[in-house]
C-alpha cells in the first residue's frame, strides 16, 4: 500500500519513472534498516492512517504525505540532529521531482516541528505531529510493544543511560497542557496517552 501512496505522489510532479523508483527504494532501505524497530515503515502506514481521518481538514494533502514519508528518513539513535537531516533529505529530493517550493517550504518545516512536537497555530502541522503521536494513546499492550521497540532501538545505551534520558522525554510530555493540540486527536488518545506515560514512568 505505502509504494503506491508513493509512487502515485511522486508521478504527480515527475514523468522520470526511474527517479521514482529510486525515491522509493531510498525510503525503504532507510526505513527496513536492521535497528529500526519501530520507526519503519509499519509507522509511516500507522500515521497515514490517523491522517486519512482527518483528510477534509488538511488542504495540503501532498505535502502532509511527503512529511510523512520523509520525517524519519534518517535516524540515529546517537545523534541528535534527525530531524534537521530528514527535513534535508526531504528538500533535496522534493526539488530533484519538482514539488512546489512554497509546499517543499511547508513540509520542512512539519518535519522539523517533529523534534520538539510544538507545531504552532498551523492545523495541518497540529494534525501530522498529532498523528506522529498517536501511539501514546494507544492501547496499553500496543504502547507497551511501542517502548519495549523503542528501547531496542536505543541499544547502544545502558539502562541507567536510556531510563534518564526515557524519563525526561516523558515528564516532558506529561508537562504539556495538551500533548494533542488538534482537537480531533486531544479527544482520541489524550486521556489514554497521560495514563500510558505515567505507567512507564513509574517502571522505570
Amino acid at each position: 500500500m505505502l509504494k503506491i501512496i508513493f509512487t502515485e505522489l511522486v508521478k504527480k510532479y515527475t514523468t522520470d519513472d526511474l527517479l521514482c523508483k529510486q525515491l522509493w527504494n531510498e525510503v525503504v532501505i532507510n526505513y527496513c534498516d536492521a535497528g529500526r524497530y519501530y520507526h519503519n515503515l509499519n509507522h509511516l502506514e500507522a500515521i497515514i492512517g490517523e491522517l486519512s481521518d482527518v483528510r477534509d481538514r488538511i488542504p495540503q494533502w501532498d505535502t502532509a504525505l511527503f512529511s510523512v514519508f520523509y520525517h524519519d528518513i534518517v535516524y540515529n539513535a546517537l545523534r541528535s540532529d534527525n530531524e534537521a537531516q530528514s527535513a534535508d533529505k526531504a528538500q533535496m529530493r522534493l526539488h530533484e521531482m519538482g514539488f512546489p517550493k512554497d509546499q517543499t517550504t511547508q513540509c520542512v518545516l512539519q518535519i522539523l516541528a517533529t523534534k520538539g512536537h510544538e507545531p504552532g497555530n498551523d492545523l495541518t502541522t497540529q494534525l501530522f505531529i498529532d498523528a506522529d503521536l498517536a501511539i501514546l494513546g494507544k492501547a496499553p499492550k500496543k504502547y507497551t510493544e511501542y517502548s519495549e521497540n523503542l528501547r531496542k532501538e536505543f541499544f547502544v545505551y545502558t539502562d541507567g543511560e536510556y531510563k534518564a534520558g526515557r524519563k525526561k522525554v516523558l515528564k516532558y510530555f506529561l508537562a504539556m497542557d495538551r500533548i494533542f493540540k488538534s482537537e480531533h486527536f486531544y479527544n482520541k488518545y489524550e486521556r489514554q496517552a497521560r495514563i500510558n506515560i505515567e505507567a512507564e514512568l513509574s517502571s522505570l
